[in-house]
């Protein structure tokens, strides 16, 4: 298998370790094969690739799309270095408003998957990062949903403090008070 799945502290969430091919003329590794991800219990369809470059600073998130159109997402960095979290988003769920983060980078190669009911965001650590990811679901603008990024009940230890963010991102509401219908 060309691929190694952990889970994390929040077992529903993965990082995933492709195994990476080298030598003179550079690399190669497999991104994404379905028949591996379903041995690993990630059976989920991706249907929409989306791409982001970012600069030094810059955060995303933290995003969802509620139901019925919420988003899986498998996160790559390509290009750069970015510190990325998920955040447990599921009314009973043990693990409500808890987060996990990794260290996403053209250096590691590394991917995270994170299942729908889970907010996800990112903040760029490298002059710039170039990243990818794939969602099960297509965006949906009716559905598309955010918790604000410094909400102190969930509490991130973003490594910036004074991020770069879009409008949008400064006008998300705390958790408590965020539309959110999931059940765990």
């Amino acid at each position: 298998m060309p691929f190694i799945f952990k889970k994390l502290s929040i077992p529903e969430i993965v990082l995933i370790e492709p195994k990476v091919f080298r030598d003179g003329r550079g690399l190669f590794l497999e991104t994404y094969k379905y028949s591996d991800f379903a041995e690993s219990g990630i059976k989920e369809h991706f249907v929409q690739d989306n791409y982001s470059k970012s600069v030094k600073g810059g955060l995303r998130g933290l995003h969802f799309q509620k139901n019925p159109n919420a988003q899986g997402k498998l996160v790559q960095c390509i290009k750069g270095k970015i510190f990325d979290v998920a955040v447990d988003i599921r009314k009973g769920s043990p693990a409500f408003g808890r987060w996990v983060s990794v260290e996403l980078s053209e250096e590691n190669n590394l991917m995270l998957y994170v299942p729908s009911a889970f907010a996800h965001g990112f903040v760029v650590l490298s002059e710039t990062a170039d990243v990818i990811y794939k969602c099960t679901r297509e965006y949906s603008p009716k559905d598309d949903r955010g918790i604000i990024w410094n909400d102190p009940d969930i509490n991130i230890c973003w490594p910036v403090k004074d991020p770069i963010l879009s409008e949008k991102d400064k006008k998300h509401p705390f958790l408590k008070d965020a539309d959110i219908n999931f059940e765990y």
